[in-house]
């Protein structure tokens, strides 16, 4: 089962004002899952209604819980404060599925702040006295936790079971945030009548201990002043334990019940969300034969538009929840070419007005957009990574607008740095025609045929067909937003992101070889600085460039033999103990991979202080944390056993990072198959206790990923995808039947709700449309068996479905509403 996130952070309003004479707050979002950070928005100055924009996708490599949103205020001393959080739980997520919604700002109670999940045994029996007197004591068994929050950077966790008296304690555990207890604590619930010992539950009546009930609360143990912090709690009244006298279950941890406690929600403002969540589960590749043949055939399917590919595009609300699926499948069994070529000819036949080409959000844009993403990335490193990190280290000023200039700066300083950066810029593209990813260069070319062939007349067709996504979709964007882009590892200040929006539409003029490019701008300071590239010789170096990368079978991939810069950021290591005397400490190290080596140094920019050759790299897995710990660590092994262990910021850095580092090292001849999970430590392996450090691995590796790194794609789970999309939308295409059969029978003016649907050809759509509902319709009876079927093998209140998920409660109500159906 695959767990997904498309998240549009759009913007706040209505946040509360600081209390200070300015009012106003520099703010940022962040999401987090449960309370591990994974995504961090750009900091918006000076304002109560921040605007983000930002787009955050991504594949949630484990469980949870909530997805939450928390809006921080930076405050001049570089102390961040938190105004308030969205909490989303994860079976509510359905209910906001790609709508845009407004919700409110909550309150950030530390009584709140809950996850993870503990494992309990309860076991109730009756003592007879030396009297004959019966009397009741209770067990609490507490064996474990997982998943506990992490607070201030550490995890010393401990639980305290209360059962209507003192408390007892457990042990401390240092350092995890899956603690192991194992300890036992006895209660007397009844006691005989001739015991009066004041410290001891004085409840005569039996039946009162159906009214009773055992409390376990989870507390990080803390060294500062405020006391420890609590974790999260667990109630559970003893009546249950009258149908059976043990119980053992996993229970997820809940809030305190005086949490919450908090301000209006108004007063806090609100956090406008788009969330697309998906889970899908993948069968084996058999399943889709049917709905994949269908849809690889799109591209002979004449005309495109009765497509199964092109229906998806029509019927999903938006264009690039279809164009991701299918442009990673297209590229996987080798058919985006194609495909792209056929529906940009359709396009361009519709298009009347040669200066409004590809300018729309079609299925065409979206999915050329998709590919540049895919198949591009690395050639952005090539292109515009070295001056964009100087841009970023630097900080020339560059401001031209007079209005913003700051005390001291001078216009036509800051117009010279922001021409030197243009024109670097401007160079590097316009030279970079024979890196340009062949997969690109074929849909340019067939982009630029369809154009000249539909616009004679119009010579400069051919160009902006090609510069319309090279420039206005590709390179822009990159420049104004390189984190996106993984250009930069985080988002560019204030002031560094001022200069790159200012070269970013500079570039993006510069591209579009407008008849008239000074009147483009809106500002006039834009215009007079353009002046300085109203000259001949930049128009012909972006012709001869757009004629480079849009001509086919003319480049020689031998000149591309520089280092690129596939990866780079701060994570913590542990010493290789490469020195014979020297102490195997963690310590925070700056990582940079290329396709040719793996280095880490002191700081960004620093003289490497080791450096792995990738055909070194004989295996990259993950480390348990028993070995460190430590949460999210991995594990790089080099000839000879030595281990380099690295721990990574968050669950999603750690798992980039091992993705990336396989996938480059995924053709190296002398990669392991077995590898140790744990590490060696005390004179043995933690996993399968083996003294010699040179014993081979007790565990396989985990299953290659593709050597090409631009197309690591699985094709059944696009597949899984594009069903789950069609399934969702299955009013739709049922509509566009509808749409079919109106058209063949009906030559007059066309009914309104059927008029969004491009149906060029009638009957081939209908043909079409009955595939894709059949082949749907089989595989949603496959899913359903197999939701019952693992229905009936899960436990409430196992470690996968602990008491408390609320997911599992609906499912099983679900379930029980469809047998009482079917009966």
């Amino acid at each position: 089962v695959f767990f997904f996130f498309f998240l549009s952070l759009g913007e706040a309003k209505n946040l509360p004002t600081y209390p200070g004479p300015n009012k106003m707050r520099d703010c940022y979002c962040t999401v987090n899952l449960d309370q591990e950070e994974v995504f961090r928005t750009k900091i918006v100055e000076k304002s109560l209604c921040p605007f983000y924009g930002e787009d955050f996708y991504c594949e949630i490599p484990r469980t949870f819980r909530h997805l939450s949103f928390y809006i921080f205020d930076r405050d001049v001393f570089r102390r961040d404060s938190i105004i308030g959080k969205v909490a989303i739980q994860k079976e509510d997520l359905q209910k906001y599925h790609n709508r845009d919604t407004w919700f409110q700002l909550q309150h950030v109670d530390a009584d709140s702040e809950v996850q993870g999940k503990v494992h309990l045994e309860l076991r109730l029996s009756e003592v007879i006295t030396d009297t004959g007197v019966v009397c009741h004591k209770l067990a609490t068994r507490v064996l474990e936790c997982q998943g506990l929050p992490i607070v201030n950077g550490q995890c010393d966790p401990y639980a305290t079971v209360t059962l209507a008296g003192p408390s007892r304690q457990t042990k401390v555990k240092k350092k995890t945030n899956n603690p192991h207890f194992d300890e036992v604590f006895y209660f007397e619930v009844t006691r005989p009548s001739s015991y009066n010992k004041k410290s001891h539950f004085d409840i005569e009546d039996v039946d009162e201990v159906d009214k009773m009930e055992i409390r376990v609360d989870l507390w990080n143990a803390s060294n500062l002043k405020f006391g420890d912090e609590f974790l999260g709690e667990l109630r559970l009244p003893l009546k249950f334990l009258r149908q059976s006298s043990s119980y053992e279950a996993w229970y997820f941890l809940q809030p305190r019940d005086n949490g919450n406690k908090s301000l209006k929600p108004d007063d806090l403002g609100s956090l406008r969300l788009n969330v697309v969540y998906t889970e899908d589960h993948v069968f084996s590749s058999d399943y889709y034969s049917p709905l994949r043949d269908l849809l690889l055939k799109s591209a002979d399917v004449e005309p495109v538009s009765a497509s199964a590919a092109h229906i998806l595009g029509e019927v999903c609300r938006e264009k690039q929840e279809a164009a991701i699926p299918l442009v990673r499948l297209f590229l996987h069994y080798g058919r985006i070419v194609p495909f792209i070529s056929a529906i940009a000819n359709a396009e361009v036949k519709r298009t009347q007005d040669p200066n409004t080409i590809f300018r729309g959000n079609s299925l065409t844009s979206k999915c050329i957009d998709e590919t540049m993403k895919l198949a591009g990335m690395h050639y952005l490193q090539v292109t515009l990574k070295p001056i964009i990190d100087e841009i970023c280290q630097v900080h020339k000023p560059c401001e031209i607008d007079p209005v913003k200039l700051k005390d001291g700066e001078n216009l036509e300083n800051n117009r010279e740095n922001l021409r030197q950066y243009v024109d670097r810029i401007f160079t590097v593209i316009t030279k970079s025609g024979v890196s340009c990813p062949t997969v690109m260069c074929d849909i340019f070319f067939s982009l630029r045929e369809s154009a000249a062939k539909r616009f004679q007349g119009d010579l400069d067709v051919r160009y902006t067909a090609v510069s319309s996504f090279i420039f206005l979709r590709f390179f822009a964007p990159a420049i104004l937003s390189p984190n996106l882009f993984q250009l930069t590892p985080h988002h560019p200040d204030p002031q560094t992101s001022r200069t790159l929006t200012l070269i970013s539409k500079t570039i993006q003029t510069l591209g579009s070889l407008s008849k008239s490019k000074s009147a483009s701008f809106k500002e006039s300071y834009m215009a007079t600085f353009y002046d300085y590239f109203n000259e001949q010789k930049y128009a012909d170096a972006v012709k001869n460039f757009l004629d480079l990368i849009s001509s086919s079978g003319r480049r020689d991939h031998k000149s591309i033999e520089q280092p690129i810069l596939l990866k780079e950021g701060f994570m913590i290591k542990r010493a290789q103990g490469r020195k014979r005397f020297g102490m195997k400490n963690f310590k925070k190290r700056w990582f940079r991979l290329t396709n040719h080596e793996f280095t880490y140094q002191k700081s960004k920019g620093d003289h490497p202080l080791c450096s792995i050759p990738i055909e070194n790299i004989l295996a990259v897995e993950r480390l348990e944390e028993e070995s460190f710990k430590m949460k999210n660590m991995f594990q790089v092994i080099q000839p000879e056993r030595r281990v380099l262990y690295i721990q990574a910021n968050n669950c999603v850095e750690a798992k980039d990072w091992i993705d990336i580092l396989t996938k480059v090292s995924q053709c190296n001849k002398k990669r392991l198959t077995v590898y140790h999970p744990s590490a060696y430590l005390n004179g043995h392996w933690l996993c399968c206790k083996a003294t010699a450090d040179n014993t081979p691995g007790c565990t396989p590796c985990t299953g290659g990923l593709p050597a090409n790194i631009q197309l690591d794609i699985d094709g059944d789970r696009e597949t899984e995808r594009i069903y789950s999309l069609f399934n969702l939308y299955m009013s739709k295409l049922e509509k566009m039947q509808e749409a079919c059969g109106s058209k063949s029978v009906y030559d007059g003016p066309e009914e309104e709700e059927y008029s969004t649907f491009i149906i060029d050809d009638p009957k081939e759509t209908y043909k079409t449309l009955k595939l894709i509902i059949e082949g749907v319709g089989t595989l949603e009876q496959e899913h359903a068996q197999y939701k019952r079927d693992k229905f009936k093998k899960t436990k409430y209140g196992s470690q996968e479905h602990p008491i408390g998920d609320k997911s599992f409660q609906t499912y099983i109500r679900q379930q029980s509403e469809i047998s009482a159906h079917s009966i």
